[in-house]
């Protein structure tokens, strides 16, 4: 690597105004104590590990501390020391260990101290690329100051790989306004408000631009992601203490295991983490989500969803503006250990009448953009051992909600747009999973060596049923919890799970005795009729004596079984389409019960995650017993009569 050098940096307030956009901060600091006067702070700097810079100010002093307090983390602390001063400067080295990142300046002297202002850091590793013809980006990977080879870095359209110096150029248009590194396996990057800071905004132009990237060392070939669906956070039917209260210690409390246990552990959002029509009725925007973001415990790669995208904004670029300003690019990819991860933006957001001012229609396109697939067929070319497990992280599914032909066989169809040109980008590797959310709903596709995992919500039916006065539970159109996946990684042995908010991770199905699932309006929506609650009720607004079970086992794929015996005796179990009775009375009697239409993309589907059993009598204890893909084995002694209620299992 070409010799770091020093560069001395004087912050002269007019220069700094003119080119790097000063932060001052009126009025001058004042203090009893220290008499430290006329500082500036800029936006951002960049300089080299062990780089002096020179601060205008007066009032400091030699060996007065600069202390760097990590905004995202303050228990992140990097001090300097003042080696040289003037009336109206003070000069300093940049902290040994400091990486990149958002910092709070403060000024010690003895037991006084003075808050100074805020600095983005980026550290450069080496200051003296020289430039080449074409190539608008450059710049350096590295970690302990040593440059990091065969890194992947792009621009969402064009991708290279860092040399044998760590070094990269890009001949970048810039039209993304990124550039990012695709993390490699067993390092890190400096988190800032929980979010990776893997990417570097570029200026509009073709001036050339030097962007560097400071990796930590990191063995995550062990690790945990959470993959976490729909949040829908609006301010609304009790969102945010739902929120707290339920998923924040949950989410929490599993991360905290697994990283007692020695896990790294990271989390994917999947999209619809906001909700668009209520951004400016309710105020509540993705601003408003990344404060409630932070409080999850573990880095957040984040997926961009339709409901993500200002409202007021008709097209899709110029929609997503505020996801890109806040949370990062749109797509990208990352490494954990041995596993790649691709982070796809699935929605074409088209807002057909949006305006400043007024929410358009909000529509859009299931759509992976051809932009993308373009990129992903270099992203993925840039990776030679095509038996690398490859994970693709995306809002939108690529295919729907399964049925079953005549003979009880799963019928997979494809539902994204685009959907076959994506899975031919993919061929080649030989364990491709797709994780996707939208559809708050868990299923689950299986073809070849592809397999699609969509994951129900974290808000289940739109915060409806755990609102006050509703059924104080969180579930799901097709009766699934609320709830977030699990993936267990060790090397390239990839295991997953859904988790039900509120339960044990061992809770993986529910049961149903059919001959109590009636239902009425006297029973569970006394205010309705039994006309309007019948349309959502179906088959269950008539008694069934028949002594069937039902067992709705959200997590299910072929490779599950289930068993049931009755006295020993194993009973036939048929695999059906069916809705659940329990979301039913949940949301949809709720709702009537109030005087209120249920919201049709908001009522009970048919889902074929469900079996159905036949017993020998209505008094029988029936043994459950289901065991999916990886041998667990999750049980159940159904005592019937079993009673059919809001708060049951």
């Amino acid at each position: 690597m070409p010799e770091i050098k020093k560069i001395l940096f004087l912050f002269l307030i007019a220069a700094i105004a003119a080119c790097t956009g000063c932060k001052e901060d009126p009025p001058d600091p004042v203090d009893e104590g220290l008499k430290i006067t006329g500082v500036s702070i800029p936006g951002s700097l960049s300089i080299p590990l062990g780089g002096e810079i020179t601060l205008t100010g007066s009032g400091f002093a030699i060996n007065d501390q600069i202390v760097f307090v990590l905004t995202s983390d303050a228990g992140k602390t990097f001090t300097a020391v003042i080696t040289a001063v003037t009336g109206q400067t003070a000069t300093f080295n940049l902290p040994a260990g400091i990486t990149s990142g958002t910092y709070r300046l403060i000024v010690k002297r003895g037991t006084e101290s003075l808050v100074l202002g805020t600095l983005t850091v980026n550290v450069i590793a080496d200051t003296g690329i020289p430039d080449r013809p074409g190539m608008t980006v450059k710049g350096v990977v590295y970690c302990n100051g040593e440059g990091v080879p065969g890194v992947v870095v792009s621009d969402g359209t064009e991708v290279t790989v860092t040399d044998s110096e760590g070094i990269y150029y890009l001949p970048s248009t810039k039209g993304n306004g990124f550039v990012f590194i695709s993390v490699p396996g067993n390092y890190e990057i400096a988190a800032s408000d929980n979010i990776p800071q893997f990417f570097r905004r570029l200026s509009a132009g073709s001036t050339v631009e030097q962007h560097d990237f400071s990796l930590i060392e990191s063995n995550n070939d062990s690790h945990v992601m959470l993959t976490m669906a729909d949040w829908h956070l609006a301010n609304r039917n009790d969102d945010l203490t739902q929120f707290s209260n339920g998923f924040l210690p949950d989410v929490n409390a599993t991360i905290s295991a697994y990283v007692s246990g020695g896990r790294k552990v990271y989390g994917a959002p999947l999209g619809d983490m906001t909700w668009d029509a209520y951004w400016y009725d309710n105020n509540f925007r993705l601003e408003h989500y990344l404060v409630e973001m932070k409080k999850v415990n573990c880095p957040m790669f984040n997926v961009i969803g339709n409901h993500d995208n200002d409202p007021y904004v008709q097209g899709d670029i110029p929609a997503e503006a505020p996801f890109r300003e806040l949370i990062g690019p749109t797509w990208y990819s990352f490494n954990l250990g041995q596993v790649h991860y691709v982070v796809l933006d699935g929605i074409q957001y088209i807002n057909t009448g949006g305006a400043q001012g007024n929410i358009g229609s909000r529509n859009y396109n299931d759509v992976v953009v051809s932009a993308q697939t373009s990129w992903l067929a270099k992203d993925l070319a840039a990776i030679a051992d095509k038996s690398t497990p490859l994970v693709i992280l995306i809002h939108t599914p690529v295919y729907g909600n399964p049925s079953l032909d005549p003979s009880g066989e799963q019928v997979n169809t494809i539902a994204l747009n685009n959907g076959s040109t994506l899975l031919s980008l993919v061929q080649d590797f030989s364990e491709v999973h797709f994780v996707s959310g939208h559809t708050h709903i868990n299923f689950t596709v299986e073809s070849g060596d592809v397999m699609e995992h969509n994951t129900a919500a974290i808000c289940a039916t739109w915060w409806w049923t755990g609102k006050t006065g509703y059924a104080n539970n969180q579930i799901c159109k097709d009766g699934s919890p609320g709830g977030y996946g699990v993936w267990e990684v060790n090397g390239r042995d990839l295991r997953w799970y859904y988790k039900s908010i509120g339960m044990p991770a061992e809770y993986q199905f529910r049961s149903y005795d059919l001959n109590e699932v009636y239902i009425t309006a006297a029973e569970f929506a006394p205010n309705s009729t039994d006309a309007l609650l019948s349309e959502y009720a179906g088959v269950y607004a008539s008694p069934n004596a028949v002594n069937d079970v039902l067992i709705n086992v959200w997590g299910y794929d072929p490779e599950w079984t289930v068993e049931v015996t009755e006295g020993g005796t194993p009973l036939n179990v048929e695999r059906v389409t069916a809705k659940d009775p329990l979301h039913i009375i949940s949301y949809e009697a709720k709702r009537l019960n109030v005087g209120a239409t249920p919201t049709s993309s908001f009522v009970t589907g048919n889902t074929s995650h469900m079996f159905l059993v036949r017993a020998s009598s209505a008094t029988s204890t029936v043994e459950i017993k289901v065991t999916d893909r990886f041998g667990n084995i999750y049980t159940e002694t159904m005592t019937r009569p079993k009673d059919f209620t809001w708060s049951m299992q």
